[in-house]
């Protein structure tokens, strides 16, 4: 066995061993912001998080296969923890890139989520625009409707 199949071999383990993990914990703490941005609809909440999870799996292990070829020649072990240093690296840095990209979204949901319009009618009942004629007008639409 050269040391290009050692290269291959520890590359894709780690690379993809990284990508499940980070996915797993991602997975893993995102059910508290889906609940709370799908108002405690549990069975939507857990269906949108595997889909997300289902991408990152396969944006990141895709690439993980993508940069799987190299263009160097390894003839000792130095240059075998070079190349899977390099490799790792741009793994590492992706899988970083891509949590803080999974982080500001879920920030930005939460934050359309728990900004909602306030209701146009006041603690008192009246209405800011039509006052208590909004009685008036609510009780004249109930009857038109018996």
């Amino acid at each position: 066995m050269n040391y290009s199949v050692i290269a291959y071999i520890i590359y894709l383990w780690v690379g993809v061993g990284l990508t499940l993990w980070v996915a797993h914990i991602l997975f893993k703490n995102a059910k508290v912001f889906f609940n709370d941005i799908f108002d405690n609809n549990e069975a939507l909440a857990v269906s949108v998080n595997h889909l997300l999870k289902m991408g990152f799996y396969l944006i990141n292990i895709g690439l993980v296969m993508y940069l799987l070829k190299h263009h160097y020649t390894i003839t000792n072990y130095e240059t075998l923890l070079e190349v899977l240093s390099a490799k790792l690296g741009g793994v590492v840095l992706l899988l970083g890139a891509m949590h803080f990209l999974n982080v500001y979204i879920l920030f930005k949901l939460r934050r359309k989520a728990t900004h909602k319009t306030p209701p146009l009618a006041l603690a008192n009942g009246e209405h800011p625009y039509f006052g208590d004629r909004l009685k008036e007008i609510e009780e004249v639409a109930l009857e038109e409707e018996a």
